[in-house]
């Protein structure tokens, strides 16, 4: 299987897909001034033990001659068709330039979104949206308007639109993903190959599906939280951003991505759940950005399920006394029987939330209550850090290289580039030397990469010593450091300051 890749420019004729898996569509050029996207693809195998089955009883709903009519027609005039314009750079022309003629080309590109309120507020893909300079919506009736971006969130893919229209839109009503069971019929509505109003038919083939689709970037702070519908309903270049709904004509997830050799549709789709996606609207109406909250538990993905490898001190897992070994079997009482499962379930809420966490521990099954934490919260909380005599004429609250590599007994060098693509992460530290203290009793170990500390993206050791700087003029008793093992594995560790 394959996805259609990142975005590659041409200047050849009609555009034919999207990449990244993703589905927008871009259009062919109608002047010499316009560029025209095409998409090449790279290979995606799906892994074993990546699907979260939910214990949930089946829908209700009737499966009768009409019942597809029926939420073809409640859906179908809320979904929109998302026209994009982007100011492109081509290759340079010394003799334009000097003219002042070199401005670039104009890209033309499209999607789908779905209408939420009545007053114009409409969710698409985040990477419908990407680089927009200009964003246009149609509706089915085929009048246009402007739209303006309230916020996007390229973690979970999914962006928030505000249009300038009156009120009196119609709307698509939110349903349950967490409810939804495989085997259940769906529909896709949206704007295939610029085919407007367009809809699909299918069954959910699995859920909890994590692609790693999305790029882990500590610079741009983007995170992913990965665990799509998987559906067999067709859905094609331009689908991004539309609608997934069931056989009630409500909205259960945001059509994203497809698995294909071609670009094109090839048996498989995916939609990010709706459970994710009003969580973040909500956000991005309301903070103009996601805001995240944390368990405080590492999760050894090697393990099928979710096995708690470790506990950070200070947070709200440890508070409530979840122990390394437990095993999480549900949150609030929706089954999670993977990774991205969880993921999904503490994406719905935000930080200062308190979740009912069941889990197994020693054959018996035990129930705590978490209240979970933002991220700063959780470097705040960490143990406090043992006495160190500043050196002579240092500047009070300034932390340097030497100190923090012989306090934390680590070394740290940027990570490279062969580094950077076989883990599929940009920037970096990387632990090249470790001894026991801190950071080992938290099972970091050599070869591991340092991303993020206090949230702060870490490119070289100069980034580090300022972040450190600036945990200790704030009176930070420790740090919460993020990045990946040599495996690919994610963590994250608080330690207390140097």
């Amino acid at each position: 299987m394959q996805w259609s890749s990142l975005l590659q420019w041409s200047a050849a004729g009609a555009a034919c897909g999207l990449t990244f898996g993703l589905m927008s569509w871009l259009d062919s050029p109608t002047t010499p001034s316009t560029s025209t996207v095409h998409a090449t693809s790279n290979t995606w195998t799906p892994s074993p033990g990546s699907v979260a089955l939910s214990a949930r009883p089946a829908t209700n709903t009737p499966l009768s001659d009409d019942a597809f009519v029926r939420a073809a027609q409640s859906s179908v005039d809320a979904v929109v068709h998302v026209q994009t314009a982007a100011v492109v750079p081509t290759q340079s022309n010394p003799w334009l330039s000097m003219l002042g003629m070199d401005h670039g080309r104009v890209a033309q590109g499209s999607g789908s979104g779905v209408i939420l309120d009545s007053q114009g507020w409409i969710v698409t893909n985040h990477h419908v949206i990407d680089g927009a300079q200009r964003i246009q919506v149609a509706l089915s009736d085929g009048s246009t308007m402007e739209a303006k971006l309230i916020g996007s969130d390229p973690s979970t893919d999914l962006a928030l639109l505000k249009t300038t229209a009156a009120s009196g839109l119609p709307t698509l009503e939110f349903g349950n993903s967490d409810e939804v069971n495989v085997g259940e019929w769906v529909l896709a509505v949206g704007n295939p190959l610029n085919l407007t109003s367009t809809v699909t038919a299918g069954i959910v083939s699995a859920k909890g599906r994590n692609l790693r689709l999305l790029e882990p970037d500590a610079k741009r702070d983007i995170y992913p939280v990965e665990s799509f519908l998987q559906t067999d309903a067709a859905v094609n270049p331009g689908n991004s951003g539309g609608a997934l709904v069931n056989l009630d004509g409500k909205l259960i997830g945001i059509n994203t991505a497809i698995a294909s050799q071609t670009g094109s549709y090839a048996g498989y789709s995916f939609a990010i759940p709706s459970s994710i996606v009003r969580k973040v609207v909500d956000d991005l109406r309301e903070f103009g950005r996601v805001q995240r909250a944390y368990l405080g538990i590492q999760v050894d993905q090697r393990d099928p399920g979710v096995r708690v490898a470790g506990v950070l001190r200070g947070s709200g897992a440890s508070a409530a006394g979840l122990q390394p070994g437990d095993r999480i079997e549900a949150i609030n009482g929706i089954p999670v029987s993977s990774f991205p499962a969880l993921q999904e379930q503490l994406s719905k809420h935000r930080p200062g939330a308190c979740i009912a966490v069941q889990l197994r521990r020693d054959g018996q099954r035990v129930q705590k209550q978490v209240k979970l934490q933002r991220r700063e919260a959780l470097a705040s909380a960490t143990v406090p850090s043992p006495s160190t005599k500043p050196a002579e004429g240092a500047v009070p609250g300034a932390a340097s290289k030497e100190e923090f590599m012989t306090n934390w007994e680590v070394e740290l060098e940027p990570a490279s580039a062969q580094i950077q693509t076989r883990l599929d992460i940009r920037g970096g530290l990387v632990v090249t030397a470790i001894r026991p203290g801190e950071w080992s009793d938290h099972g970091i170990r050599r070869g591991a990469v340092l991303l993020r500390l206090d949230g702060q993206p870490l490119q070289s050791e100069e980034d580090m010593t300022a972040a450190l700087t600036r945990a200790r003029e704030a009176g930070q008793r420790g740090v919460l450091l993020e990045g990946v093992q040599a495996n690919g594995r994610q963590f994250s560790a608080g330690v207390p300051l140097p």
